[in-house]
C-alpha cells in the first residue's frame, strides 16, 4: 500500500529509477561503442602498418646512405661471386678449392685491366686525329646548319660560341674544383674495389659456409623461413645478374660491330661503354648511343649520325623483344612498367648508384615475398 504525505513532491518509483539508469547505460555504450565500417577498419589496419614500414625503409635507406661506400663494395662482390661462382666450381673439379679461386679472380681480374689498358692505348693513339677530325666536324656542322632546311645565321652561332667560352672561363674554380674532388672520388672508388675483391673472394670460396653460419644465430623457427627466402633471394640475383651480362655482351657486340662498320672513330672504348651502360635497363642503352650519335656526327657527318641514332631503335628493339625474354624471364619476372619506375626512382634516391641496384633489389624483394606467400611450392622448389 503506497501513501502519499500532503504538501510533499510525489516520490520516483523505483521501476523510473531503473528505467533511467538503464537509459544512462545505454547512452554510456552507445558513446563508447561507436560503430565504424569495416572497410576503415581494415584500411586503418594496413595504414599503421604501411607507416612503420616506411619508418623502417627511410631507416634503412639513411643507414645505406651513411655507408654508401660499403653497401656498394657488397654489391659489387656480390655481382662478381654470382659470375665467378660457376667458373670456380668448375676448376673447383680438378684443382682445390683455394688455388680454383685464385685461378678464377686472378684470371678475370687480368682480363678486365688488359682490357681497359687496351682502350686506354686507344684512346691515347686516336687522340690526335680524333681532335683534328672533331674540328673539322664542328665545321661541317655549322655550314650544315647554315644551310636549307635550318638556315641559321652565322651571327647566332659565334654569339654561341662566344657564351660558350665566356660560361667556361666564368665558371673555371668551379671546374678545378670539381676535379680535385674528382680526385677524391678516385680513391674512394679505389678504396669500394679493393674492399669488393676481398669480398668476393671469402663469399666464392665459403659463402655457404657464411650463410649457415648466419643461420645458426638465428632461432630454429626462423631458419627454414630464412632458409627459402635466402635461397630464393640468391637465385633471383645471380640469375639477374648473369642474365644482365649476357644482354650487355650482345648489345655491345651488336653496337660494336655497326661501329666498326660505319668507320666511326673510337669505335671500341664506345663499345666498353655501351656494356657497361646496359646494367642500367632501359636508359643506359640510350645513353651510351646518344654518345656514339654525337662522336659520329663530329667525326663522319649527319648521315653517318642518323644511322647511328637509328641504332638506339634497332637495339631497343631487341634488347626488349628478343633478349630480355629469352635470358631475363626465367630469373626476373616484371613488368616493363615496374622496371622503369624502379630504375627512374633508384636514380632520383642515389643517382648512378641507385639506377643500377634499383631493378635487383626489387626483383629480389619480390621473389623473396613470393617464396614466403608460398611455403609448401617454394619447399618443392628448394628440394627440387
Amino acid at each position: 500500500m503506497r501513501f502519499v504525505v500532503l504538501g510533499s513532491r510525489p516520490a520516483r518509483g523505483v521501476g523510473s529509477v531503473a528505467r533511467a539508469r538503464r537509459a544512462g547505460a545505454a547512452e554510456r555504450r552507445a558513446g563508447q561503442g561507436v560503430v565504424v565500417a569495416r572497410g576503415l577498419r581494415v584500411g586503418a589496419a594496413y595504414g599503421w602498418r604501411l607507416l612503420v614500414l616506411g619508418v623502417v625503409a627511410y631507416a634503412v635507406f639513411v643507414m645505406l646512405g651513411r655507408l654508401q661506400l660499403v653497401a656498394v663494395a657488397l654489391f659489387l662482390a656480390l655481382v662478381v661471386t654470382s659470375v665467378l661462382r660457376p667458373l670456380v666450381d668448375l676448376l673447383a673439379r680438378w684443382l682445390p678449392r683455394a688455388l680454383a679461386v685464385v685461378v678464377g679472380v686472378a684470371g678475370s681480374l687480368l682480363a678486365v685491366l688488359g682490357l681497359l689498358a687496351l682502350v686506354g692505348e686507344l684512346v691515347a693513339s686516336e687522340w690526335g686525329r680524333l681532335g683534328r677530325e672533331f674540328g673539322g666536324g664542328v665545321g661541317r656542322i655549322e655550314r650544315w646548319l647554315q644551310g636549307p632546311p635550318f638556315h641559321v645565321s652565322p651571327t647566332v652561332m659565334s654569339d654561341l660560341q662566344g657564351k660558350v667560352g665566356s660560361f667556361v672561363s666564368a665558371h673555371r674554380s668551379a671546374f678545378v674544383s670539381g676535379a680535385v674532388s674528382g680526385a677524391g672520388r678516385l680513391v674512394e672508388a679505389l678504396t669500394v674495389l679493393v674492399l669488393a675483391l676481398f669480398c668476393s673472394i671469402f663469399f666464392i670460396h665459403s659463402g655457404d659456409r657464411l650463410w649457415s653460419w648466419f643461420q645458426e644465430g638465428l632461432p630454429r623457427r626462423a631458419r627454414d623461413a630464412f632458409g627459402r627466402a635466402g635461397g630464393a633471394a640468391w637465385r633471383t640475383f645471380a640469375g639477374y645478374t648473369r642474365g644482365i651480362v649476357i644482354v650487355a655482351a650482345t648489345n655491345a657486340v651488336l653496337v660494336g660491330t655497326a661501329l666498326f662498320v660505319l668507320g666511326v672513330p673510337l669505335a671500341l672504348p664506345l663499345t666498353l661503354l655501351e656494356f657497361f651502360a646496359a646494367f642500367v635497363p632501359l636508359l643506359g642503352s640510350p645513353i651510351a648511343l646518344g654518345v656514339a650519335t654525337v662522336v659520329a656526327l663530329a667525326s663522319r657527318g649527319p648521315v653517318i649520325a642518323i644511322v647511328v641514332l637509328a641504332l638506339i631503335v634497332v637495339v631497343g628493339q631487341i634488347e626488349g623483344h628478343v633478349l630480355h625474354p629469352l635470358v631475363m624471364s626465367w630469373a626476373v619476372r616484371l613488368h616493363p612498367v615496374v622496371v622503369a619506375v624502379s630504375v627512374i626512382s633508384g636514380g632520383v634516391l642515389a643517382g648512378v648508384v641507385g639506377a643500377v641496384v634499383a631493378v635487383p633489389m626489387v626483383s629480389v624483394a619480390w621473389a623473396v615475398g613470393s617464396e614466403l606467400r608460398g611455403p609448401w611450392a617454394g619447399r618443392r622448389g628448394m628440394g627440387a
